[in-house]
């Protein structure tokens, strides 16, 4: 009580009220969750410290999502409907919640599917004569026309995490062994044991010695980042190209269209699960004499990505190769791919940049990941992207996927009680989805006080997102244009405030 009656001593002497305009002001802590409430604005105050600049804009923001994932809709489906109702209309529907406007798919299993599968699993069919999205009709389309009830306007864009096994050197959906996984994750152990640390393995090194988990591809098949595991032959490529023709065409003809693909989710990642590791050269290859000519028949646009590693050199492959980047409409990055990105929105400016995939946590949907949500969302955010996705809309108590990796979600379904509940996260992330509207503008902003985001919708009003971290309330000045906000924010806080018409 005494550092939060110094902090309103402090607004009391640091701001002086001439003209106050009543705003909008929701907050979320570790304890209590979208709390709204209002505060004055004012015309002065003696010091700021932060300063929203409303003529200074950046990018335009295009949206916010998440991704349809096989765990995602069968956890939802352990729910009642009128819960699983309640929840989508939250996530989707314009004005509600979440506001989601732009998501990802999968195409084909991905590592939170609910086991191996491609759309054609017959080898040799160049021709894609049994082709078949039969799978996806009892999960990912049910979740998908599910949400455009809500919101019939949501974009979606989708890339494979590998391609059918027979279209692979290695003949198999995996990259790396689950024995080789065991034995890393084994290693990690004693040297954590050595260091004094006997925590158990969470996240992805939870349940990697479990046999439930485990694939049976073996340690003299695996393929390594650097090389090319899809078959580098004009056949095989063709029919890669016409792999995704059909699935747009068939999604297509389920009522749901795809604006654009990428061709590779994390294509320097060797997995456990679905994956597929290419070169920058290969995939400019397929890009420029294949995916993309196709693409550009079905209306489709492509992106390059996912881009999952700090090196800018693989994007400029594709992006100064006479071919690919004909086709090239953007980049999408996720993971380290974040480091590579500050450089490559400076000397691409008027490339689209979207993030791909949140972070995704260790299933313990706990504050600390929620706060690294935050940073992570104010790296992207900061460094040009007009697109930020989460990764998990929904999963079970604990996320653990098909192959033992545990992760958060933004909904977290009880299957014993038949009970959901919105995850930290999810409020992180309703903080910016729910106020910036597509068509905004992130504005530049400055000061001492720097956890914020700033932005300026269509209709003229402000948002400006701001953190505390720390263990004590804190009070703010924040200049935006001629107008002053003075609150004291919450300890371990974070905060929306909209400010309309500057």
């Amino acid at each position: 009580m005494k550092n939060l009656s110094i902090a309103y001593l402090l607004l009391f002497f640091c701001t002086a009220c001439s003209t106050t305009t009543p705003i909008d002001w929701v907050s979320t802590t570790p304890t209590t969750q979208w709390k709204a409430s209002q505060i004055e604005t004012t015309t002065s105050a003696e010091s700021t410290c932060a300063e929203v600049y409303i003529d200074k804009t950046q990018q335009v923001i295009d949206g916010f999502g998440s991704c349809f994932n096989e765990l995602g809709w069968t956890s939802l489906s352990q729910l009642s409907n009128a819960d699983r109702e309640s929840i989508l209309n939250e996530l989707f529907s314009p004005g509600v919640g979440a506001n989601f406007t732009i998501c990802r798919m999968p195409v084909a299993a991905n590592d939170f599917a609910l086991n191996w599968y491609s759309y054609n699993e017959t080898d040799g069919d160049f021709a894609m004569e049994n082709f078949s999205i039969e799978n996806d009709k009892n999960t990912l389309i049910p979740f998908i026309k599910n949400a455009k009830q809500y919101n019939p306007d949501v974009k979606i864009w989708a890339s494979p995490w590998s391609p059918p096994s027979w279209m692979k050197y290695n003949k198999h959906y995996a990259s790396t062994s689950s024995q080789r996984m065991a034995n890393m994750a084994e290693m990690y152990a004693r040297q954590r044991e050595a260091q004094g640390d006997t925590a158990a393995l969470g996240g992805f090194f939870a349940n990697v010695g479990n046999p439930k988990y485990q694939n049976d591809l073996p340690i003299d098949r695996e393929g390594k980042e650097g090389t090319d595991m899809f078959i580098q032959e004009d056949e095989y490529l063709q029919a890669y190209a016409l792999y995704f023709s059909k699935f747009i065409q068939d999604y297509k003809n389920e009522g749901i269209d795809i604006f654009a693909v990428m061709p590779q989710n994390e294509f320097n990642s060797g997995q456990i699960f679905p994956s597929c590791c290419w070169t920058a050269a290969g995939l400019a290859n397929f890009i420029g004499s294949y995916l993309g000519p196709a693409m550009q028949e079905m209306g489709v646009d492509v992106y390059f990505g996912t881009m999952e590693r700090p090196k800018e050199a693989l994007v400029d492959t594709i992006l100064q190769d006479p071919e690919s980047s004909k086709y090239i409409k953007g980049v999408g990055f996720q993971w380290a791919g974040k480091d590579a990105l500050p450089g490559l929105n400076k000397r691409y400016p008027d490339l689209a940049m979207f993030q791909t995939e949140q972070e995704c946590g260790d299933g313990k949907n706990d504050w600390a990941g929620a706060m690294h949500s935050w940073d992570l969302m104010k790296h992207y955010l900061n460094n040009g992207v007009s697109v930020y996705e989460y990764w998990n809309t929904s999963l079970l108590e604990g996320g653990v996927s098909r192959w033992g990796w545990e992760q958060n979600s933004l909904v977290v379904v009880d299957a014993e009680k038949k009970a959901y509940r919105y995850s930290y996260e999810y409020y992180i992330l309703k903080h910016a989805s729910h106020y910036v509207l597509p068509g905004a503008q992130k504005l530049e902003t400055g000061g001492e006080h720097n956890d914020l985001l700033a932005f300026k919708n269509q209709d003229g009003s402000v948002i400006v997102i701001v953190g505390n971290q720390t263990e004590e309330a804190k009070a703010v000045n924040i200049k935006i244009g001629d107008t002053f906000i003075s609150p004291v924010l919450p300890a371990q806080s974070l905060n929306t405030f909209k400010i309309p018409n500057l």
